[in-house]
């Protein structure tokens, strides 16, 4: 009688940018981390996640990074958040959506064209930290415009997509969801997107 086979773990590819990364938190506690440990107490088994972000990326600079990655068309699930940067970096929004659409392309490319393998995560609002309040209610209008860009497109795709940046417009009423630096998510708030998005992840 043969052995049960075990299941390889699912592959999992995860682009972004300085929250991706996780900048200010420890390695356990960026958010696709994370989720892979969420995932694993519902059974279902990812490996360690393969991350293709830095922080300050714009959607420019992380196709330049993909490329050069020479990535296979061979995960199982594969995450997007970028854009931020595109913002603040004072980049225009019409660029920012012919990237974006072109990343997220790709995105299903490298998931063996398995669109229902593919997520979309909104920018957050930093304008709901420390570093952003001075210019709150400029930043989270420029966030809006950018998530209603990507927002639109995603759907325009058929792909799933999680609005965690309502989440991030908690950090100055609860000071614990920002990192140390008064800028990036705490692992505590990372965890909130994580329960937002594994409730929403249907892995078959």
């Amino acid at each position: 009688m043969d052995a049960q086979e075990v299941p390889m773990p699912i592959k999992y590819l995860a682009l972004g940018d300085s929250y991706t990364i996780g900048e200010s938190v420890t390695e356990p506690e960026r958010w696709p981390n994370q989720l892979v440990d969420s995932l694993a107490k519902k059974g279902i088994q990812l490996g360690k996640p393969t991350i293709i972000a830095t922080t300050g990326w714009r959607t420019d600079d992380l196709r330049n990074a993909m490329t050069k990655a020479n990535l296979k068309n061979e995960y199982e699930l594969v995450s997007l958040l970028i854009g931020v940067n595109n913002q603040y970096q004072g980049k225009s929004s019409a660029m920012y959506a012919n990237e974006f659409e072109e990343l997220l392309k790709w995105a299903v490319r490298l998931a063996r064209g398995k669109k229902q393998r593919v997520f979309v995560v909104s920018i957050p609002d930093y304008g709901f930290t420390p570093f952003g309040k001075p210019k709150q209610e400029a930043i989270s209008k420029a966030i809006d415009e950018f998530n209603e860009i990507n927002a639109q497109i995603t759907y325009k795709h058929g792909i799933r997509y999680f609005n965690i940046t309502d989440i991030s417009r908690d950090g100055l009423s609860d000071p614990t969801l920002v990192a140390a630096d008064g800028l990036h998510p705490s692992g505590k708030m990372y965890a909130y997107w994580v329960e937002l998005i594994s409730k929403g992840l249907d892995i078959h």
